[in-house]
């Protein structure tokens, strides 16, 4: 009876794992936005533009997805990396953020976050996302990805 038990439970625990990796893309997406409007929206808002202290996304976030440091800093910035979502989940809402808040920004050739790579980046969290920010944005200039340091801040 015991080990009966042991296994119901066992099947209760890992069925919304094996639920969340058997929805249609249609019901991914719609999980991936209920995430940014539980997670992500109350700060930098419901098209992603940001606030005074809060970094915008709106037709910006997808560069940083067009090099390699900035593509890590979208998964290791705090609100990113310590978040209350699984792997999948937030490999989810990047993904989301980035084709549906980027805008322009979003490469057409656009490599969608794994979970597996989200969570190798999770284990390196960014204590200083503000000077990461600022250096990558010089970056950006350098390589010719932006052409002037926006007037706002950035995600």
């Amino acid at each position: 009876m015991a080990s009966l038990l042991r296994g119901l439970a066992l099947l209760l625990l890992l069925s919304p794992l094996a639920q969340a990796k058997s929805l249609s893309p249609e019901a991914q997406q719609a999980r991936a936005e209920f995430n940014y409007k539980m997670f992500c929206r109350g700060c930098h808002g419901p098209g992603g533009e940001g606030g005074k202290a809060v970094p915008f996304m709106n037709d910006y976030v997808g560069h940083f997805v067009k090099f390699d440091e900035g593509r890590e800093y979208l998964v290791r910035v705090p609100g990113s990396a310590n978040a209350a979502l699984d792997d999948t989940q937030l490999a989810q809402v990047l993904n989301w953020i980035v084709i549906n808040i980027g805008g322009p920004s979003t490469p057409k050739d656009f490599k969608p976050y794994t979970p597996a790579e989200v969570g190798e980046l999770r284990k390196a969290p960014l204590f200083e996302a503000f000077e990461a920010r600022r250096q990558l944005l010089q970056k950006m200039l350098q390589l010719n990805i932006i052409g002037e340091l926006p007037a706002q801040p950035l995600p």
